[in-house]
């Protein structure tokens, strides 16, 4: 049996799974006053995370994360399959760092010195969309 993941795809599997994996676990015991930090900023953004309770909110991202990471790490997920989930989480990391005030230099992209924590997020939408591409025109074998 052959498992869905090509070599070249190997390294940038094990960075960004390894990376969301563990900030999902570093999420899992958090206080509530990080729950609340970290909610405020994702429904400033993000105004229908609102009705969600923080602590509620900062579980699901953490069991998001943990599940995004271990499907990245597993070679039985399909690359593609997995590229779409990391694409649909960084995007949504980049979004927090478009519309958030004080993240980028007036009228630029570029980050400002608070914004480089968000805008580093940029690395995993690339590596996402290049693995559900490349699944979406991969030939059969």
């Amino acid at each position: 049996m052959r498992l869905p993941v090509e070599l070249r795809h190997v390294a940038p599997r094990l960075a960004t799974g390894a990376f969301i994996l563990n900030s999902g676990l570093s999420k899992r015991g958090a206080d509530e006053q990080t729950a609340a930090m970290m909610h405020g900023m994702a429904k400033n953004t993000y105004p229908f995370l609102g009705k969600m309770q923080p602590t509620a909110f900062l579980r699901l991202l953490s069991a998001g994360e943990i599940t995004l990471g271990a499907a990245l790490l597993l070679p039985v997920v399909p690359t593609a399959v997995a590229g779409i989930g990391l694409t649909a989480f960084s995007a949504a990391l980049v979004g927090l760092y478009l519309r958030t005030p004080g993240m980028r230099e007036e009228g630029s992209l570029r980050p400002t010195q608070e914004g480089t924590a968000l805008a580093k997020d940029t690395w995993m939408l690339g590596i996402g969309v290049g693995f559900a591409v490349d699944g979406a025109t991969r030939k059969a074998c």
